[in-house]
């Protein structure tokens, strides 16, 4: 039987030399695939009380707007900066070589509601860091952390676990 990693295309040396860029969009396009990545992404969290579900750019609206729909729950994107209409909230957070800014419409969450943050790949945790301010700036809460992919030598679990975060991830491929 199939593992949501047998469903993971590598492609070496993208988008620079010496990166294994993991590629979910195959999982993505097998349907038994997809729905397996769902169904494990949720698994953990059935039962518990969720208000809604926020996605990283990109893929992580993918996964999370799937979550979304299967949970009866909102959805709500977290982008980079300038892509949201009406009035948002930022947060910048740092790259490998350099800082980007995430965004949130400021009126997305409500104080106290409990939020499943979602993406596909956890590497630095940087961007999830900037999601999870972003979230707890607006007042909810953030019940955990699901990813298909960590690539636990680069270190953002540990990051998100530092900050107290529930960390949920389908699979993991040593090195970057």
């Amino acid at each position: 039987m199939k593992t949501v990693q047998d469903y993971i295309r590598t492609i070496p040396d993208f988008p620079h030399e010496g990166i294994m860029f993991r590629d979910v969009t195959t999982l993505f396009a097998d349907p038994r695939g997809f729905r397996m990545a769902i169904d494990q992404l949720l698994h953990p969290y059935a039962g518990q009380p969720i208000d809604k579900v926020v996605g990283l750019e990109a893929r992580g609206f993918i996964l999370g707007g799937a979550i979304a729909h299967q949970l009866s729950l909102g959805f709500v994107p977290i982008r980079k900066k300038g892509k949201l209409p009406g009035q948002t909230i930022e947060q910048d957070y740092t790259l490998e070589y350099g800082t980007a800014t995430m965004e949130v419409h400021d009126d997305a969450l409500q104080a106290g509601e409990k939020v499943l943050l979602v993406d596909d790949l956890l590497a630095t945790g940087g961007t999830a860091e900037a999601g999870i301010k972003l979230i707890e700036r607006m007042g909810a809460e953030v019940i955990g952390c699901a990813f298909i992919i960590d690539l636990p030598d680069i270190g953002g679990r540990k990051k998100l676990e530092g900050l107290g975060m529930n960390v949920h991830a389908l699979c993991a491929f040593e090195g970057d």
